[in-house]
């Protein structure tokens, strides 16, 4: 995440400051009393406290903006004015520099609004609203909230070594736990290196066998051998592999292994 300089009004001008000054002075007013404006914006937009404080920063540059832009004499109040450039500088941010993988901009974008709206409905209802009434208030499926409350994990995935709650392993233990499909990651790749040193016909005949679940027979009649020689062939081929593996394994704790 880039890093924001600190924000600083600039102070007030003396009262004797000369004439040139007075727009000057008028923007700072303007700033110094919509500072609330910009945290608001800021907490709107921002779903983790870490985020907050860069956002806020966000927000305080796009209130400047908006102070400099400003004029009086359309009519239009300043915060009328302000609130869509602050937002658009924190949501500009927030889409270019804050996503570690980038979801695509339709998920951004329903991102933001459920957001926004989750927080009116949790003043408006006294209780954090379900995904299901959220979709049902901006009129979208409940899968399009929940992908779009899925994305926050792509800004900053979460660490291994980040405590778990009470009761429960980290993310680190969770990977190397008992039945895990990641526990018996090494003994799968061992065999698959093994399998790729048999001849084209071996890996065919444990293709046909293990992987599409044909019996003996019926390989047997597609490949014009008998029951019994399909079946001594496969138990040659289940051996060699033990054999091999057996091996390896042997010289990996004996450190002999290449």
């Amino acid at each position: 995440m880039r890093q924001i300089p600190p924000f600083d009004v600039p102070p007030r001008p003396p009262a004797d400051a000369p004439e040139g000054s007075i727009r000057q002075s008028f923007q700072d007013s303007l700033i110094l009393d919509h500072l609330n404006l910009a945290k608001s914006i800021a907490s709107r937009y921002s779903a983790h406290t870490h985020d907050l404080d860069d956002v806020r920063q966000v927000a305080y540059m796009g209130l400047i903006k908006a102070s400099r832009g400003y004029d009086e004499a359309k009519g239009v109040s300043f915060p009328a004015y302000a609130a869509p450039t602050i937002a658009g500088e924190v949501k500009r941010y927030l889409r270019d520099h804050c996503w570690v993988v980038r979801p695509p901009r339709t998920i951004q974008d329903v991102r933001r609004q459920v957001l926004a709206r989750t927080e009116e409905l949790t003043q408006a209802l006294q209780r954090t609203p379900s995904p299901e009434e959220v979709a049902e208030d901006l009129q979208l499926e409940p899968c399009q909230v929940r992908e779009a409350l899925m994305a926050g994990t792509s800004k900053r995935p979460d660490s291994l070594d980040a405590p778990a709650s009470e009761g429960r392993e980290g993310l680190q233990g969770s990977l190397s736990a008992f039945g895990c499909p990641t526990d018996r990651l090494e003994d799968v790749l061992a065999l698959r290196n093994a399998i790729r040193g048999l001849s084209v016909e071996d890996r065919h005949l444990l293709y046909r066998r293990y992987y599409r679940e044909e019996t003996q027979s019926t390989i047997a009649e597609a490949l014009g051998m008998s029951q019994m020689q399909v079946s001594r062939k496969l138990s040659k081929i289940l051996v060699s592999l033990q054999t091999q593996l057996l091996d390896e394994e042997a010289q990996l704790q004996d450190g002999t292994a290449p």
